[in-house]
């Protein structure tokens, strides 16, 4: 079996550390809001419900029951194929 090249070992650690960067909940940001139903398939900063247990998770794209930070007072204003953000999960 061949060993792997530095690099490669680099590579993989590298991965591992990112994957692990996206099980956990995102730091509370006291100066943003949570906006749910705007966040693509995979880029929520974390959840609400079921199928979104935390950052990064989210299977679908708007999925109302996942959230990402926005700036203060924009979430409504932001619009989706799906409809607008919303301060609280959408059904």
């Amino acid at each position: 079996m061949k060993l792997l090249t530095s690099t490669a070992v680099a590579t993989v650690l590298a991965s591992l550390v990112a994957t692990a960067a996206h099980a956990g909940p995102v730091k509370p940001q006291p100066n943003k809001d949570k906006c749910y139903g705007i966040s693509l398939a995979g880029k929520n900063d974390c959840a609400a419900g079921a199928g979104t247990s935390c950052a990064g998770t989210s299977k679908r794209d708007y999925a109302g029951n996942a959230w990402k930070y926005v700036a203060k007072g924009t979430c409504a204003a932001i619009k989706t194929p799906k409809g607008a953000g919303s301060l609280t999960p959408k059904g």
